[in-house]
């Protein structure tokens, strides 16, 4: 949605990813028909910016696919953090293993396969920083999930919140962005919360909590 001249200009002057980062992109745009899932570069480094002023002792991601953002996310973790990231895919998943171990992040990311929201409440960990990118239609309980086990000042972020525009006319939309509208709809009226729609790439929906 921004002009590919001005998208360019702004990667220019971003801080560069690490070799693993690369790497890992090169191989999911080179042999996944499914690569747009992927965070890329300037969303990528925006979810590291956010990790590393938050530096979060706890990081819960919904969605993991290759484990690009994982990655990303993990770059703030503080010393003795820990990030837990929630997929069904396991073919994704083992690759995504595979680059976690060659990063410097590797003993710090613990992967769970299965249903994220029969997962979710067994976690005994309250959370600094959570990454929804998974699907679509499920956002409204994956956030009334986390929400309880998120900080008092702790940061939700949503992905894909913008649908490619699409949420201009969701009365008209599909399932998932009408799912994805709603789910703005939601958080624009909790009142615990307050919260920022960027539109980066697909729309990312900031989310920092307030009270309980």
């Amino acid at each position: 949605m921004i002009d590919e001249k001005i998208q360019s200009y702004a990667e220019k002057y971003t801080s560069a990813e690490s070799d693993w980062l690369t790497e890992l992109s090169r191989k999911t745009y080179v042999e996944r028909a499914d690569n747009a899932m992927l965070s890329g570069f300037y969303q990528g480094r925006l979810l590291a910016m956010f990790s590393r002023m938050l530096q979060p002792r706890r990081v819960l991601e919904i969605g993991t696919f290759m484990g690009y953002s994982a990655l990303c996310l993990a770059e703030g973790l503080t010393d003795d953090g820990k990030l837990f990231t929630l997929d069904i895919e396991p073919e994704t998943n083992r690759i995504a293993e595979e680059f976690w171990a060659k990063s410097d992040f590797g003993g710090k990311i613990e992967s769970f396969l299965g249903n994220a929201a029969e997962i979710i409440p067994t976690l005994d960990e309250v959370f600094d920083l959570v990454f929804i990118d998974a699907d679509k239609p499920a956002y409204g309980d994956y956030y009334d999930l986390v929400f309880p086990k998120v900080r008092i000042g702790g940061v939700i972020i949503a992905d894909n919140v913008l649908r490619g525009g699409k949420v201009l006319d969701a009365a008209n939309g599909d399932e998932n962005t009408i799912a994805l509208h709603e789910f703005n709809r939601k958080i624009q009226a909790d009142e615990r919360v307050e919260n920022i729609l960027l539109a980066v790439r697909d729309g990312l929906m900031i989310v920092r909590k307030e009270k309980d």
